[in-house]
Order: structure tokens, then sequence, then C-alpha cells
């Protein structure tokens, strides 16, 4: 991205095709907030303490999540093709596309019950199946993605001299950062620091999606 058109971005006219594909990745991340919180506020057993949303993928409404993680998804994939358009710079475009590619896969490859969610599950950790294994890679490739894109984002948006823009992109990507690697520590509350950290990330990428449009 060069600097004249990051400072122009949000004022400059887009065609209408391109911004119907931007739109698919403004509404793409609140709506999966948005459907994983009402979720996690009324399923039976669900505690957003100690259940990550991904859980959300089990049981009998198990199919809610699933196709939450698909729709969400494949709007994302159609708005990185908006970015693609928008934007002169590479980068971000790959990397949103990367991460619509991850969450439309992370809804395909379903983790296991356990840690007594849905209830009747096992209480604790089970064995890992390929599914398992399958959702966590998924996961892996889309927070790595979505943390790059806000990275990349940072740098451009410096050189541009937005600095609000900046800070505010650094701040989305390392509140997903922390929150993924906390979680993965094990540490208290991570499914919690995980969940903060994508909506930040999300929202942010919608932020700037909403303003090239």
């Amino acid at each position: 991205m060069t600097t004249q058109t990051l400072a122009a971005a949000p004022s400059t006219t887009r065609d209408a095709t391109t911004r119907a594909l931007l739109t698919c990745v403004v509404v793409a991340n609140p709506l999966w907030v948005g459907v994983s919180l009402i979720q996690a506020a009324t399923r039976a057993g669900f505690d957003l303490t100690r259940h990550p949303l991904s859980a959300l993928s089990t049981g009998d409404l198990g199919w809610l999540q699933i196709l939450n993680f698909v729709v969400a998804g494949v709007l994302t994939v159609l708005g990185a093709v908006g970015l693609r358009r928008a934007l002169p710079g590479k980068w971000v475009p790959r990397l949103v596309l990367l991460n619509g590619i991850g969450m439309v896969a992370a809804g395909v490859f379903v983790m296991s019950p356990a840690n007594g969610f849905p209830l009747g599950a096992p209480t604790g950790m089970v064995e890992l199946t390929w599914p398992d294994y399958g959702h966590f890679a998924a996961g892996t490739i889309a927070f790595v993605s979505l943390i790059a894109a806000c990275y990349v984002l940072a740098r451009s948006f410096a050189r541009a001299g937005r600095r609000r823009h900046a800070v505010l992109s650094l701040v989305a990507g390392t509140a997903l950062l922390v929150g993924d690697l906390w979680a993965m520590s094990g540490g208290a509350g991570g499914s919690i620091t995980l969940a903060v950290g994508v909506f930040a990330a999300m929202a942010w990428i919608s932020t700037v999606a909403a303003e090239l449009r």
C-alpha cells in the first residue's frame, strides 16, 4: 500500500461490485461474534471461562456454530476479493483470504466433546481425533493470518501518517496474539482471553473494510 492510497482510502469512491464485496467482510465478523455470544449465553452447560467458542460446534445444536463458521468464512473470502480491488497492496487481502479459508475449515473439522460440554460429555480432556487436529490446524491458519493482517495494516497506516489507525491495528493484532498464546499455555481463563483477542482483531478488519467502502 502506498502512503497516498491509505491516506485517501476512506473517502475513495468504489464501484458497486467492490463495495458489495467489502460489505461481506464488514458483515462477516460481527455476524460470527454475535451468533457465537448468543449461543454461549443460552446453551446449557457452556462456560466461556472453560470452553472455547469452537466447542459450540458439538452437541445437538452444534450445526448452528458449524454454519456460523462456514458462512462467516465464505463472507470473509468474498471480502478479501473486495480488499484486493480496493487496495494496491497484496498482503492484507491474501491474509484475510487465508483467515476466511481457515474459518470454513474450522467449521468442517469439529472438535470432540470434552470438558463437560455438551452436557453428558466426558469431564476433562479426551483423546484427540483427526477432526480435532484438523480443527486446530484450521484455527492456527485463521489466527496467524488475522494477526499478520493487523500487523501489516499497522505498518501501512504508520507509513501513511495515520497514527491512530496504526496503533489500533497493532493493539488488535497483539490482543489476538497474546490471547491465543495464553490459551495455548493453559492459562486461567484462556478461552476468554482468546475470545477477546479474536473479537478485537475481527472487529478491526471489519472497521477498515467499512472505511474502504
